[in-house]
């Protein structure tokens, strides 16, 4: 566009908005505003915060991110730079399950009933397999996941659903935190009720749990965590063969999920700081000078130490 072309532009705009040109060029030339100048700043920030979570924080735990770095600003700001710059969090999707009752299987009592709240860690786990989908088959995956923190404790990947894939999963759980009497809750699925699987929790002194057949809500927890694991990565990644897949998967739980990812049921902590919080709570009360998790937020009144947990919540 010409030089001639330009001005005859502005002059035209300046007709159809009723200003003078001398005052839309005087407008042009004015410094932006302190407000204009912070949400710039800030703007700069919620990027950087949304590139660091892969693309996947909304406005929530952008806002948590933000507090985390000292950086004072209220969630409806948040929220509006966010819309105005077009940055959004990923969303979840319906789950397809993927473990199959045995109906000649004795399954295990339901000891969880839908509640799905522990006051400390190895009180309660619940587990699960789902699939990861690669042009050469399927990757399975199979997690042990702590209700207290929503870590993932134990987990393994395998190219077919087989009852070792879940007693992997088991033995890292119990090699990494040695529990004493934990429930395991899962679904009914042939892999979990087998005389293998059974014999192993008998053994472990592990106490198994199974909620009722095709009910998600009776394992909502796990559901939820491979809900989680969709919508942040699967659905955002295409992989040729499982061998590709397992690295990524194995970088998102240890390198992201269990130290990084926040979550809004631990007042917007990782799995990993939600535990050492609790850890130094502990110590301070052997020593007296006890730091309580009731003073974060999402703590809930009627258990200081844990906050309230929904069924499925994220």
């Amino acid at each position: 566009m010409s030089v001639h072309q330009a001005m005859h532009k502005v002059a035209t705009m300046c007709r159809v908005l009723e200003v003078s040109t001398s005052g839309y060029y005087a407008w042009r030339k004015r410094p932006a505003s302190k407000r204009a100048q912070a949400d710039a700043v800030l703007l700069r920030q919620i990027r950087t915060a949304h590139a660091a979570s892969d693309g996947t924080y909304g406005v929530p735990r952008i806002h948590a991110e933000l507090a985390a770095a000292e950086v004072r600003i209220g969630r409806k700001r948040v929220a509006r730079l966010m819309r105005a710059a077009g940055i959004v969090g990923v969303h979840r999707r319906r789950w397809i399950g993927t473990t199959v009752r045995e109906p000649a299987a004795r399954p295990a009592p339901d000891l969880v009933e839908r509640q799905f709240r522990a006051d400390e860690p190895n009180r309660l786990w619940v587990a699960d397999a789902t699939y990861i989908p690669t042009w050469a088959g399927f990757l399975y995956l199979a997690i042990v996941l702590d209700v207290f923190s929503r870590k993932v404790v134990g987990w393994a990947m395998a190219t077919q659903l087989r009852t070792e894939l879940m007693l992997e999963a088991l033995e890292m759980a119990l090699g990494q935190r040695r529990p004493q009497g934990v429930i395991h809750h899962s679904d009914q699925g042939c892999q979990y009720t087998s005389i293998a699987f059974g014999l192993r929790c008998q053994q472990a002194g592990v106490r198994p749990s199974m909620g009722s057949v095709g009910d998600a809500y009776d394992n909502a927890m796990a559901e939820s965590f491979f809900a989680t694991l969709e919508c942040e990565l699967l659905d955002r990644r295409r992989f040729r063969m499982p061998a590709e897949a397992e690295p990524v998967v194995f970088e998102w739980l240890e390198g992201w999920y269990n130290p990084r990812r926040r979550h809004s049921a631990l007042g917007y902590r990782s799995p990993n700081e939600f535990e050492r919080i609790h850890a130094e709570g502990v110590a301070g009360d052997r020593t007296g000078s006890r730091t309580s998790l009731s003073a974060q937020p999402g703590a809930s009144p009627s258990n200081p130490q844990v906050p309230d947990v929904v069924a499925g919540a994220k």
